[in-house]
């Protein structure tokens, strides 16, 4: 993110990156998978927790791959859980202004980073100089817009309601997947090739993952001090989304599920 400090609605705290250290190739950038062979480098944007780099760096292999996060607590984690891997590193770094040069990737990629930013054009223009004339640089952020949950339950619309507010209010956008075709588009990328997938939580194990970790994070992540000193939500109304979240991984019939945009760019 950018040197003028943009806000990351969610925070670090634990549940926060329990969700981000759950994301695999798999389940975070299937879309990507045909353009990743042996030898490929890569550099991953907005690396977080790293555990989608080290996929990346197992499937690429002996490829380079870089993981770049403005956080330096995230980046000295993440080089703890690479140890042993030999063609993975880590870096503290800015997407606007990112420090390789040019065209030294196959591959540059981002995930849930461009949502965050006051600038998603301007990151992805710093994306496509890194990028080789031959590579992609590939872009998936969900639309939270979209998101559909079953049992309904109000506290539930409350809860996104506030997520979609913070978000505004940090400058970002939560509805970034739809947009993700128009922002490379102004990027100026040659070819954009659009795609979209979900997440889906309906199984026992998959919601209790998904509504304990919000559970827990809407009443201990920065984003619920953010709605609580904004005036947007108290305490009280905190711990009632947390009950309505574990009420929901206890339903026998629980759904959920969010769209994701994404995008693979030509420079």
């Amino acid at each position: 993110m950018s040197e003028a400090r943009e806000t990351y609605a969610h925070g670090y705290h634990e549940s926060v990156l329990r969700s981000h250290r759950w994301r695999t190739v798999a389940n975070s950038a299937a879309y990507l998978v045909d353009r990743l062979a042996a030898g490929t480098d890569v550099l991953d944007v907005g690396c977080g927790p790293g555990t989608i780099t080290l996929d990346l760096a197992r499937i690429v292999a002996p490829g380079r791959v870089i993981g770049v996060d403005r956080e330096t607590e995230l980046v000295e984690a993440a080089r703890g859980e690479a140890k042993g891997v030999a063609n993975v590193e880590f870096q503290v770094g800015d997407v606007y202004r990112l420090p390789t040069a040019d065209a030294a990737f196959d591959v540059v990629h981002a995930h849930q980073l461009l949502q965050h930013l006051g600038d998603p054009v301007a990151a992805l223009v710093e994306m496509r100089r890194v990028c080789r004339p031959t590579g992609v640089v590939a872009a998936r952020d969900s639309d939270y817009a979209t998101a559909a949950w079953y049992p309904e339950d109000p506290a539930l619309d409350r809860w996104l309601d506030l997520q979609l507010q913070v978000i505004r209010d940090n400058g970002g956008d939560p509805r970034a997947g739809r947009r993700l075709l128009g922002w490379a588009r102004h990027a100026g990328f040659s070819e954009v090739i659009p795609s979209a997938s979900v997440w889906c939580f309906a199984t026992p194990d998959q919601r209790d993952f998904w509504g304990g970790m919000w559970a827990d994070r809407v009443v201990g992540s920065t984003l619920a001090d953010q709605a609580v000193r904004r005036g947007l939500a108290s305490r009280a109304d905190l711990q009632e989304i947390a009950r309505s979240w574990r009420r929901w991984a206890a339903a026998a019939d629980g759904w959920f599920t969010v769209v994701h945009g994404e995008v693979l760019c030509t420079p």
